[in-house]
């Protein structure tokens, strides 16, 4: 449940530089910046993908404009980053238990 995000990736002219186009716009017109040193505090879609993508390993920065996201790699692949990146807005995966009508709407019985 939720809203998979449609994940294109397109080549870079620089090696260790991959990019993917998603189908919605994460940051707006702003741009975000994150190194793999960086604390990342924020609770923005942004900040969440970067926590997500730096938790995954070999990256070592990632720039995100509205729909872009730019992912330096710190050696090896790209494997895997599309999905991620795929399932930022996916909420209820294999072993999240749904809540219930009355758990989401507070009502009580």
């Amino acid at each position: 449940m939720g809203q998979p995000i449609t994940v294109v990736e397109k080549p870079s002219s620089r090696a260790g530089i991959v990019r993917f186009e998603i189908n919605r716009s994460i940051t707006g017109m702003g741009h975000e910046r994150f190194r793999a040193d960086d604390v990342i505090l924020g609770v923005e879609p942004a900040h969440e993908l970067a926590r997500r993508l730096f938790q995954r390993g070999g990256i070592s920065g990632i720039h995100i404009n509205s729909n872009m996201i730019t992912v330096e790699l710190a050696g090896g692949g790209a494997e895997g980053i599309a999905g991620i990146i795929a399932d930022l807005h996916t909420f209820y995966v294999e072993g999240v238990e749904v809540p219930s009508d009355e758990e989401l709407t507070g009502a009580t019985g």
